[in-house]
């Protein structure tokens, strides 16, 4: 028996959410392989937990695409089954990104340290490691960087000590002398642990907002579901 009156309406109302939910997953996964494009190197020589951010944001967005495609599925054939599966499953997620929400916010101070350490390990590893090599090199010059915290950091490094050196990849101008003697005037003062840290500052508004919008939506969409299955279940009932 079909769902009538005003329930009709919450019906739409929940197919409507849903698309926006499907609207949000979408940006979740955009953000999610922005985030591990322009990251990409930085994530090479930090740690497996940061580099598994941009993924957790991916696949949060699939599973957010995947929920409200079958959420948009129940409403329309008014399967009380699927309604009541996408408003758990939706219920779910909204407590798992509260949760996300709490620990990000708990251990933001630890992000720096995250990176310091992973440069460092990086640094050491430069030279004998190609793909470490050419990940640090191609970071310090998408950042306009060089070292963890400064330049001053490749004096610590056994192959850059003897001669003052720096990799070119910190030089502020392509010549062949710039990265000998390296100052502030010939190579880049800024260290990457900063450039990174001021890339995702300037981000996160973004990710926020997002995340913002997604909560709102799920709120929404979470109370219209139950609306929607009490009045699928009274259809039943009067038959």
């Amino acid at each position: 028996m079909a769902v009538e009156g005003g329930m009709k309406c919450v019906k739409f109302l929940v197919f409507f959410f849903n698309f926006i939910f499907w609207v949000c997953g979408v940006a979740l996964i955009a953000i999610g392989i922005y985030a591990q494009v322009a990251l990409g190197k930085a994530l090479v020589v930090s740690s497996g937990s940061s580099a598994g951010t941009p993924v957790a944001i991916l696949v949060l967005g699939v599973i957010i695409f995947f929920i409200s495609f079958f959420g948009c599925c129940g409403a329309w054939k008014e399967s009380y089954c699927m309604v009541t599966t996408f408003a758990v499953l939706l219920s779910i997620i909204f407590l798992v990104e509260i949760a996300a929400a709490i620990a990000g916010y708990v251990f933001k101070d630890k992000v720096r340290s995250v990176l310091n350490e992973g440069l460092q390990e990086a640094m050491n590893k430069y030279g004998k490691d190609p793909a470490v090599t050419e990940a640090l090199d191609e970071l310090q010059r998408d950042f306009n960087c060089c070292g963890a915290i400064n330049y001053t950091d490749w004096a610590n490094i056994e192959q850059f000590q003897a001669n003052d050196t720096v990799p070119r990849s910190c030089c502020r101008v392509n010549t062949t002398t710039c990265n000998v003697h390296p100052s502030p005037a010939t190579v880049y003062a800024k260290g990457c642990v900063q450039s990174i840290e001021g890339w995702m500052k300037k981000n996160i508004l973004v990710v926020a907002a997002v995340a913002l919008g997604i909560a709102f939506f799920e709120i929404l969409g979470i109370i219209f579901a139950c609306c929607l299955m009490r009045g699928i279940r009274s259809g039943y009932e009067v038959m």
